[in-house]
């Protein structure tokens, strides 16, 4: 959209207000504390651990998941991942100061930058863990390009214990204290790619990865 018809939009809009002209102070006041006031709601309760939770939410939708230590276990848990289904050694992988740390081995070919349709593997870092739904909070940034989460078949997801939030209500609050801000765009992911579209039969891969495995970095 236009700025000019966007423009038009937002004037019709405040006609049908009834605030085409200056606001007064006390609803410019008010409109200003609905806009900054982000507290949850209603929120559902659990009684499980956040990471057991998101474990177990995360594999019902048939993502796979694989705990670590620590950083320096995380090429190893992708070089198991890569055998196990036999796929290429050639990744794309996202920067990040985590990401930038890992130790890859010599058979790896590694590249920082946006995927294509050719790539099969991409590696990114999740910005949080909604535990109630098992659900990957992903931000796009020049480091991390928003092909990488859906171009590739194969989805590896870093993500530490530190980051899984209960609700997600929790992690729109936590994305606002960013120090830039807002990402751009932040996309949900809750499990790999499929479809029953055709003779309710699951296709993976439809839009986006046939496969979504999640690498979580324990607390200990």
């Amino acid at each position: 959209m236009s700025d000019s018809a966007r423009n038009a939009v937002l004037d019709s809009v405040r006609k049908a207000l009834g605030r085409d002209c200056e606001l007064d102070a006390s609803i410019e006041t008010a409109l200003d504390g609905r806009l900054n006031d982000s507290g949850p709601h209603v929120l559902p309760v659990f009684d499980e651990p956040p990471l057991e939770r998101f474990v177990d939410k995360l594999e019902t939708v048939h993502a796979t998941t694989v705990r670590v230590a620590g950083v320096a276990d995380i090429a190893a848990a992708i070089d198991s991942y890569i055998g196990a289904h036999r796929l290429p050694t050639n990744i794309v992988v996202a920067r990040s100061a985590l990401l930038d740390n890992i130790d890859w081995p010599a058979a790896f070919h590694v590249e920082h930058r946006g995927a294509t349709v050719d790539d099969v593997v991409s590696v990114t870092e999740a910005l949080a863990g909604i535990a109630e739904t098992g659900t990957l909070v992903c931000g796009s940034s020049e480091s991390h390009p928003t092909s990488l989460n859906f171009l590739p078949e194969n989805h590896v997801v870093v993500i530490s214990e530190s980051r899984l939030y209960k609700h997600m209500e929790e992690v729109w609050q936590e994305l606002r204290r960013l120090p830039g801000g807002l990402p751009r765009a932040v996309n949900l992911i809750t499990g790999p790619s499929k479809t029953a579209d055709v003779e309710q039969t699951i296709q993976y891969g439809a839009h986006g990865p046939r496969r979504l495995h999640v690498i979580i970095i324990e607390q200990h």
